[in-house]
């Protein structure tokens, strides 16, 4: 939080507050709108034990007051509205109603835009004053994320002229409505929700069935032979998961850049050799066992590369920086000399093994990684120096939809015992994304930012994997790669068994350590 945050925040805290109703008016407005506590609760950024003291008798204060007061005058009237076009609609005869714009736009269920988010859950602000979109240049009128950009693909494209995108004279704008007149939106920001808005009523059809029929269709290519099926499906993973990618990008409001203009210090410093960005890939044993003899569990994580699709991306070209502090709005590289790690003995060094002391080029997600590991919850390390970056601003949803897909299958699958799929579906994903730096095999996408951000990040749920072994009492003995975490103790009362995304499944078990007389015998 810079000093005028902070002096704006204490400003808020004077004068007047915002008017809220009674608690039980507020309750009730939430359960008319159908809206559950943790919904209202992430869009607020406050936990749903916090909201429910709201419905039974405290009162918020400060700026988180005015955000409550916003939402609750909007559900009125919203709800108020809705209420107003159903009795018209009651009371016309069917024939008589026409059916146009309006009658559409009121019929719309309550949209994530009414609490200040699009489609695909980021921040969406109203702008008084046209600013240059992010992505095209053109004027725009909505600041999604804490940028100046379109909301559809339709709007966003570039013309000759730059002239502004403002509708003719008369012309109603996309954001009229009937609604009563609510309270006016603050205009700063609202904090950014704590995840992404969930799509209640999706069409289950699209872009699993593209699987579906690959699948289906290889294996009556190749007469029921699974194994010919499915190694003629790994060979093809590449170019159909790039359809499968365009077609969960259907609709989307981010046109994704699919050859920018990449720094140098992403680009190969020889034929077969590598890029300057440090990945911070775990390869770590533990120097000394506990006392005695100990079974060791070697756990396998699941979907390591299939979860790590879910990171922040930057959208557009990255752009250079000196001298500035972290913006979690932005993503992309950074030069930063890494802080002492002084936890060797107990847990694997968050940047990896490094043999070449002083700045390096790391991720976002390594980044990231290490600010939280310095902050007041853990205190782990000092923070990191940042010298220089190539950011962009970025989204952790650009390809949320094309994880969904892959991770929908690959449960389906799972479930059905269909090896033909899962396999087809794992090559999808990690082949997606080794291939998208340079390689001869994925000519379509070429952002080696994004394959080193992406994988960065599977090395970085790993390592937050090891760490809550280590807080729930594990000892933890051997992080490996995405997917690979040995401990000792009882893994299973912190980790879920099995074969899904989110759980983790046993890939050996051994014995390890010294007997305590062995040790008598020594000092002896």
């Amino acid at each position: 939080m810079s000093d005028f945050d902070a002096i704006d925040s204490l400003l808020d805290a004077v004068g007047p507050q915002a008017e809220l109703p009674p608690c039980h008016v507020r309750r009730e407005l939430r359960e008319r709108a159908r809206l559950s506590k943790a919904q209202v609760a992430r869009a607020l950024g406050v936990s749903p034990s916090t909201l429910s003291g709201w419905e039974s008798g405290r009162d918020p204060a400060g700026e988180i007051r005015t955000k409550y007061a916003y939402l609750l005058d909007g559900l009125n009237a919203k709800l108020a509205t809705e209420t107003e076009t159903e009795t018209e609609t009651e009371a016309a005869p069917a024939a008589e109603q026409p059916v146009t714009s309006g009658t559409a736009a009121t019929a719309t269920p309550l949209s994530s835009l009414d609490l200040g988010q699009d489609e695909e859950g980021d921040d969406v602000e109203l702008l008084v004053a046209l600013e240059p979109c992010v992505l095209c240049g053109r004027p725009a009128g909505q600041r999604v994320a804490g940028f100046a950009q379109h909301l559809t693909p339709a709007d966003c494209q570039p013309t000759a002229t730059g002239a502004s995108a403002a509708p003719p004279a008369g012309q109603p704008t996309a954001h009229t409505s009937k609604a009563p007149l609510r309270t006016t939106r603050p205009a700063r920001a609202t904090e950014r929700s704590k995840g992404p808005a969930r799509h209640v009523f999706q069409e289950t059809s699209g872009p699993v069935d593209l699987i579906r029929e690959a699948v289906q269709g290889t294996l009556a290519e190749h007469q029921g032979d699974v194994d010919a099926a499915t190694a003629a499906l790994v060979k093809r993973a590449i170019p159909d998961a790039m359809r499968l990618l365009d077609e969960t990008r259907k609709g989307a409001r981010y046109d994704m850049i699919a050859h920018p203009w990449i720094p140098d210090i992403l680009k190969k410093q020889t034929a077969r050799g590598a890029d300057q960005i440090w990945e911070a890939r775990p390869k770590w044993t533990r120097h000394e066992l506990p006392p005695g003899r100990h079974q060791v569990t070697a756990l396998d994580i699941n979907g390591a590369y299939l979860s790590a699709l879910k990171t922040h991306l930057p959208l557009g070209q990255l752009e250079h920086s000196t001298g500035l502090a972290h913006d979690r709005r932005r993503s992309g590289v950074h030069l930063i000399t890494p802080p002492e790690w002084e936890h060797e003995a107990l847990l694997p060094n968050p940047i990896g093994q490094r043999d070449e002391p002083g700045p390096l080029w790391v991720t976002e997600p390594t980044l990231r990684l290490l600010l939280r590991l310095s902050g007041p919850k853990h205190q782990l390390c000092e923070p990191p120096q940042i010298h220089e970056s190539y950011t962009s601003g970025a989204t952790e949803n650009l390809l949320e939809k094309f994880r969904i897909a892959l991770k929908d299958a690959r449960d389906t699958a799972i479930e059905q015992g269909d090896r033909v799929t899962l396999e087809y579906v794992k090559a999808m994903y990690s082949k997606f994304v080794s291939t998208m730096g340079e390689s001869n095999y994925n000519r379509e996408l070429y952002r080696p930012d994004w394959m080193h951000l992406i994988r960065s990040q599977a090395f970085a749920n790993l390592w937050l994997k090891a760490l809550k072994a280590h807080d729930e009492g594990l000892a933890v003995v051997r992080a490996m790669g995405t997917d690979e975490l040995h401990v000792i103790g009882d893994w299973r009362r912190v980790f879920a068994e099995g074969r899904a995304v989110t759980e983790v499944k046993v890939k050996d078990t051994y014995t390890a350590g010294t007997d305590d007389a062995e040790h008598e015998g020594e000092g002896e």
